[in-house]
């Protein structure tokens, strides 16, 4: 997705993806936090974005809404939304089974079947494993020899049935199990010709040999092994209901999120800092959308949203190594939101249409607890709560849309973009709300050759919700305002019935307008004033104002082909895809910088005959990029997270039935 969808990143903070679109996204890691783009799957809002799963072999259709979605998405979504759609299960009998294995002994397996039981009641199971040994190097001879091994597996089932002509209903159950290395075993970044491993609270810097700063290394020893476990349990319902001119959709999700996530925060083989996170979220949603039927020039959609979220972090630990971990705190927020929204597109007269629409939110952030102790539980330095916090809000759009013909149509669009306050209850302060006012206009045209798409916008983003990490703990604050603006198209041409060529690119300028409470970091070398951080990398205030916002390449382009051509009685497909990232920066304060590169996949897939069996050949990063995903930065270091090598692999897959 991020290699053919113009503007967007899928960038990491362990294994959690922190999306960035068109300069919209951040790294907001504390109780109570969401990202601000959205991610829905199947019509229900995931506040953790470690549980969407993009490679269900069910899945119909992924969606990339930019811009705010402060009406039908208004749940945190001042970047935009994912939306995943998955199929139903069906009456008719069908299954798919795919095989996969490549480069580092990486194998993935997993199956779907679906089939009806009866006139009115249909059924599916899908599954999921994977695992293999990572990509990452040990520079530690006596530590794990695959320090970023994983081995993940999922399963979800579905139950669909009509309780009548006009009521349908939709059960799911999934279960996803991760225990995955490869995004919290980190190296130690070297950049401009600065290693940011911690002093020893000595002039000179760690021995080498316990120090990896080169591309896919990590020092990892068998006393402080990086590890992430996490586990979901999702219940969900979808009852659907035709009321004649509209139709009433429920949807009701409750999801239980375990994860434990152990890092080595000095990421060398010195094990000066070793942290446990234990963390469970609780999440109940409900939402009541009505929408009318296709047809006539008034069309509207109506909805109520009931968002509970709990938070709790317990304990926190802290240590040198797994044999010396003490409690040193535990957090815990709840966050609940009631929203109710409507939107309305006329057509005012023949081809121009009008919307217009508004979401009101009521947000709550209670609950809010902290406690910090040291080696004694017992001995408390801080045990706080917090009084709730209560937001209303309104945040509207506006779209005029003329279609010139039935194949393209020109827009300008205004609308509100909305992120729900929360108290940083590690800092003890209030983290005003986002706000975004955001400006587009574009061009779509659509035909069975040619499709083409071209837009430009402008956003003017105050009161941003940005994530530090000071003396061991994460903190939130507010960077005073910003403005992003830019411009991307996307074309998709088909000369004949057997070639497709895509295309794709955006530039972005997004900046820091007013950001003097910005940071950066440097060793702390005083031992008068820095105590237990002396010799530390450590956070000192700096103004950011001006700097280019984070994650947020200038440019990013992509160019694709697919050829198909009859074969062995089979169908051989070749596909390949090249994107480009211009440079762009993981921090505040232009300090930790990603350069440009160039990522280059290729695919050869044969059909055969029957069209039941494919086999296929496929290699991604094929021009072997030194690149990364992930600066981690923290005191006593700053770590780095590196990105796949050159990888190959090949697969299998039979299907019938679809």
């Amino acid at each position: 997705m991020v290699k053919l969808t113009p503007a967007i990143r899928f960038d990491y903070q362990a294994n959690f993806v922190q999306p960035t679109i068109r300069g919209v996204g951040n790294a907001v890691v504390t109780a109570g936090g969401s990202s601000n783009v959205g991610i829905y799957a199947d019509g229900f809002y995931s506040p953790n974005p470690l549980a969407a799963d993009f490679q269900l072999l069910n899945v119909q259709s992924i969606q990339v809404l930019k811009g705010p979605q402060g009406t039908l998405f208004g749940r945190n979504t001042t970047g935009g939304a994912i939306l995943v759609t998955s199929a139903r299960p069906a009456k008719d009998t069908a299954a798919v089974a795919e095989l996969s294995y490549g480069s580092f002994n990486a194998l993935r397996a997993q199956g779907y079947m679906t089939t009806g039981l009866s006139d009115n009641l249909a059924v599916d199971l899908e599954g999921s494993y994977s695992r293999g040994d990572g990509y990452l190097r040990n520079i530690i001879a006596s530590g794990p020899r695959h320090p970023g091994a994983y081995e993940n597996w999922s399963v979800r089932a579905g139950v669909a049935f009509d309780l009548s002509d006009s009521i349908d209903v939709l059960l799911r159950y999934s279960h996803q199990r991760v225990d995955d290395a490869s995004n919290v075993a980190l190296g130690t970044l070297r950049q401009n010709g600065i290693t940011y491993a911690p002093l020893q609270g000595l002039p000179e810097q760690l021995p080498a040999g316990l120090v990896a700063t080169n591309y896919r290394e990590v020092a990892v020893t068998n006393s402080a092994v990086p590890y992430f476990h996490f586990d979901a349990d999702i219940f969900q319902a979808t009852v659907g209901f035709d009321m004649g001119s509209a139709d009433l959709t429920s949807y009701t999700q409750y999801r239980i999120d375990k994860s434990d996530i152990v890092s080595d925060n000095d990421q060398t083989a010195a094990d000066i800092n070793y942290n446990r996170i234990p963390v469970t979220g609780r999440t109940f949603t409900q939402e009541f959308i009505l929408a009318s039927k296709p047809g006539g020039r008034l069309q509207w959609t109506a909805g109520l949203f009931y968002f509970n979220y709990v938070d709790q972090l317990s304990p926190l630990g802290l240590g040198t190594s797994s044999s010396n971990v003490y409690a040193e705190g535990a957090s815990h927020s709840r966050t609940q939101s009631i929203a109710a929204f409507a939107d309305f597109t006329y057509e005012a007269i023949d081809n121009l249409f009008l919307t217009v629409g508004a979401r009101y939110s009521h947000d709550r952030f209670d609950r809010g607890a902290f406690r910090l102790s040291l080696v004694n539980p017992a001995f408390d330095l801080i045990n706080q709560s917090f009084a709730p916090l209560d937001t209303d809000r309104v945040t509207p759009r506006a779209v005029i849309r003329y279609a010139v013909d039935n194949a393209t149509s020109v827009y300008a669009s205004y609308t509100k973009g909305y992120k729900a306050p929360l108290v940083d209850v590690i800092a003890g302060g209030i983290v005003r709300p986002e706000q975004m006012d955001a400006y587009e206009i574009g061009i779509k045209h659509a035909t069975r050759q040619l499709s083409l798409n071209l837009s430009s916008w402008y956003y003017d983003y105050k009161d941003l919700q940005i994530s530090i990490y000071k003396d061991n703990l994460s903190q939130i604050l507010n960077a005073a305002t910003a403005r992003i603006y830019g411009v991307e198209g996307d074309v998709t041409y088909r000369p004949t019935s057997d070639l497709t060529i895509t295309a794709g690119g955006a530039l972005v300028d997004g900046r820091y307008k007013s950001f003097p409470n910005g940071s950066y970091y440097d060793i702390c070398g005083n031992p008068a004033t820095c105590g237990t951080n002396y010799g530390f990398w450590t956070l000192f205030p700096s103004n950011s104002s001006g700097k280019r916002m984070q994650r947020s390449p200038t440019f990013t382009a992509s160019l694709g082909a697919s050829y198909g051509i009859d074969v062995a009685k089979g169908r051989l497909n070749l596909s390949g895809n090249l994107y480009h990232s211009s440079q762009f920066f993981y921090d505040l304060s232009e300090q930790f910088r990603q350069g440009s590169y160039n990522l280059l996949g290729l695919r050869a897939e044969w059909t055969d005959p029957s069209g039941n069996i494919k086999l296929a050949v496929y290699g991604e990063n094929l021009l072997g990029e030194e690149y990364t995903t992930q600066v981690a930065y923290h005191a006593p270091s700053i770590g780095v997270g590196w990105a796949a090598p050159a990888t190959f692999g090949a697969s299998i897959r039979y299907a019938f039935g679809k």
